[in-house]
């Protein structure tokens, strides 16, 4: 009989608690390795032999998206957004893809949808990996529950898809591709948190720049 440290010392690494994914991280490591050795093996093939470097290849390509589905839950980085720092924007990634979270007040005045010196900063700093995206990006504005009705702005619903609109203005101005933008109003649709306080009205005024991945060319509809 063993005992019960010998016992657990021949258990598989993968059986622990359920919600303990730290071992997924190290594996896919492991995966990315691999991969960067396929790639080095077939830049290294003499042009000669065709069909080593075609197994190679295709080794290598089967491995890539194995590799990318095992990326860790909730990392909070996609693939397009790593090594991103920019103070005031936050990055998570969920189902739909990653989000770039702003807050308003980094971007707009008080009941205003016209881009500020400090807003465009911040975007600029967004430029470079939302141009190197292949995706959609689909920029989503959104504000708390109080009305506001302006000679520019009847609700919500209008400041919230001005505000949205004005960011995808200024990205497009910047050489993003226009074919890759969406811009969508939620007005206080979509909370983050309760409504009730000002620090959870604050929270729910925000720009959401949520980046899709590309359908595959063979996937189904």
């Amino acid at each position: 009989m063993l005992d019960h440290d010998a016992r657990h010392a021949l258990e598989s690494p993968f059986t622990g608690n359920e919600g303990d994914e730290g071992w997924l991280t190290s594996y896919l490591d492991v995966l990315t390795l691999l991969i960067t050795l396929f790639v080095l093996l077939l830049a290294l093939t003499p042009a000669g032999t065709g069909e080593r470097a075609r197994e190679v290849a295709e080794a290598g390509s089967g491995l890539m998206p194995f590799a990318s589905g095992l990326a860790p839950r909730d990392s909070g980085i996609g693939p397009a957004m790593a090594g991103l720092d920019i103070q005031g924007v936050s990055v998570s990634q969920g189902r739909e893809g990653v989000t770039l979270r702003i807050d308003d007040s980094l971007l707009f005045q008080s009941g205003a949808a016209a881009l500020t010196a400090q807003g465009e900063a911040v975007l600029e700093g967004l430029r470079e990996a939302i141009g190197s995206f292949d995706g959609e990006v689909s920029v989503e504005g959104h504000t708390d529950d109080v009305p506001i009705a302006t000679a520019a702005f009847a609700s919500n619903w209008e400041l919230s898809t001005g505000r949205a609109i004005a960011v995808v203005r200024y990205l497009e101005s910047e050489g993003v591709a226009p074919s890759h933008l969406r811009a969508v109003g939620y007005a206080d649709t979509r909370p983050l948190q309760s409504n009730a306080t000002a620090d959870g009205r604050a929270a729910n005024r925000r720009v959401e720049l949520l980046l899709r991945q590309p359908l595959s060319a063979d996937a189904t509809p």
